[in-house]
């Protein structure tokens, strides 16, 4: 008697697969009671015996279903049936055998088309996944001037694949694993094994494997109950939807975490310095991505600190002001019934908002509501005197200044953090900002990231991989990976050809004749 009582449908690994077809179908058509997309059909092979075959009808190619089920009715029949199947008469190229139903219905609804042929304890199991998938396209959340134009889709084995395509070794490993007692997400974690530190890779999996939650519709559940430090407002795995950044995070020997259904792949360990780089820092020279990045951490200053040191100086060191600006602020300020703390406060929340507004409006109005609003409710509210111009500035500038932030999840981070330091601000001036600072740099400095501090380089410090933080150096300066991630191989790049051209004093083209050369030793 088959089991019919079960929760999840990982119970169902101690039922095994009947060998009467009547009952295996009796089974099926029991457990998918009321489900009309699961379709079931009943068979007979050629001078053998019957057969049933089955799958979620939106997930699986009809076309390649029906080739199958072709090659199945010609088939004689034999007590070796499900062999011989496998081995040499299905033209299915990804074929599984299961004898139980838990791992029969997990593949099946994930889009597999099962088999169960009578007198046969065994399933077969058809790779003939055709679901409705989104086109690649440029990502939206991480766009760049010069770099590759594609992104990660919903589609788990598309991301595999693309990660394939800019890592072509067979050190590139893609362990499977299913999450979530009623969503049985697929998971991929994905590593270079001849990078990674296996100590790492143990950690990410081990974590992984004591989620017990009933269902992950995105990554972000998984972040959520990984990461180390659950209320820390700073991020600790890194999420991304270009291929490319994978690939480069795979290559310093982080390990990468794909979710099926969601375009955003999770990266761990993740350090605090990796917030302000862009991918495109490594595609354009060196120079220009030194000036970028020099201007992503000034801009990090400013929206974190600006409305604060407003409400500090207005309120209590007017005196670092000079006379003439101190004059135009205390003129703006004369009408304003607030003090500066609350003018802040109500502007700050009123730019979230509208922020907020413009990316939960439709594409084609939310950016022209989101200027209009903050236009509009800024000089309404200054003619109303309710704020005063130089906190509209102000505002304006903090607000320009997140958005220089290239890491999104860091930018929150930095937009959470800019209130607390406005309200210590306003209690103690200039001292409060400074202490309010001490706080959130020992917070960070206690952060952990898969046991990587949050910090590295800069707290413990490595000297050695300074150059690629507030600078960004040139290739052939960046020989060996980070050793704060503890690779296996540290060698990145070769000596060779930087060794002939500092040798060549960067004119290593002198030596190749010309045709103008020539004419003029002949003159």
């Amino acid at each position: 008697m088959l089991k019919r009582d079960y929760r999840f449908i990982t119970e169902l690994r101690s039922v095994p697969i009947s060998v009467d077809l009547a009952d295996n179908k009796h089974y099926l058509s029991e457990l998918f009671d009321d489900c009309s997309d699961f379709v079931i059909r009943e068979f007979k092979l050629e001078h053998g015996p019957s057969a049933i075959l089955f799958f979620i009808d939106g997930m699986a190619n009809s076309d390649e279903i029906n080739a199958a089920m072709r090659a199945l009715m010609i088939l004689e029949g034999g007590e070796q049936l499900i062999d011989n199947i496998s081995e040499s008469v299905l033209p299915v190229s990804q074929i599984q055998k299961a004898d139980n139903y838990g791992d029969l219905l997990a593949s099946v609804l994930g889009g597999d088309s099962g088999v169960i042929i009578d007198r046969n304890n065994k399933a077969l199991l058809m790779g003939l996944r055709g679901a409705e998938k989104r086109s690649i396209n440029e990502p939206e959340t991480e766009s760049v001037i010069r770099g590759p134009r594609e992104g990660f889709v919903e589609n788990i084995r598309t991301n595999t694949s693309m990660v394939r395509r800019k890592l072509k070794t067979p050190h590139l490993k893609m362990k499977p694993m299913v999450l979530g007692r009623e969503s049985n997400t697929s998971i991929v974690v994905t590593y270079l094994e001849d990078l990674a530190d296996p100590k790492m890779v143990e950690e990410v999996i081990g974590r992984l494997n004591k989620i017990d939650i009933d269902a992950v519709l995105e990554s972000g559940y998984i972040e959520e109950l990984i990461q180390d430090s659950a209320y820390s407002p700073f991020p600790q795995v890194q999420y991304t939807e270009r291929p490319d950044m994978v690939a480069a995070a795979l290559l310093q020997g982080r390990v990468g975490i794909m979710v099926d259904g969601t375009p955003f792949v999770l990266l761990v360990p993740f350090v605090f310095t990796e917030i302000m780089q862009a991918s495109e820092d490594y595609y354009e020279r060196f120079q220009i991505s030194t000036l970028i990045r020099w201007l992503r951490y000034l801009f990090l200053i400013l929206s974190m600190l600006t409305p604060a040191l407003y409400v500090a100086i207005t309120t209590y060191h007017q005196d670092l002001l000079p006379t003439t600006l101190l004059l135009s602020v205390a003129a703006a300020r004369e009408a304003i019934p607030f003090p500066a703390v609350v003018e802040a406060l109500i502007m700050e929340v009123t730019f979230e908002a509208l922020r907020e507004a413009g990316i939960r409006l439709p594409k084609t109005i939310g950016s022209a509501v989101s200027i209009l609003g903050a236009l509009v409710v800024g000089q309404a509210a200054v003619q109303a005197g309710i704020v005063s111009a130089p906190m509209v500035i102000v505002v304006s500038i903090t607000g320009i200044a997140s958005f220089t932030i290239p890491r999104f999840n860091g930018a929150i981070a930095v937009r959470m953090l800019r209130f607390p330091i406005l309200i210590a601000a306003s209690l103690f001036g200039l001292y409060g900002i400074l202490v309010a600072i001490m706080l959130i740099i020992g917070h960070m400095a206690s952060l952990r990231s898969f046991g990587v501090p949050y910090l590295s380089p800069l707290a413990p410090l490595s000297s050695s991989d300074l150059k690629d933080v507030l600078i960004r150096s040139p290739w052939w300066g960046m020989k060996k990976r980070p050793d704060f991630m503890h690779v296996q191989d540290a060698q990145r790049l070769g000596q060779e050809l930087r060794d002939e051209i500092i040798v060549d004093s960067g004119q290593r083209g002198r030596h190749v004749p010309h045709q103008q050369d020539e004419k003029e030793g002949e003159t």
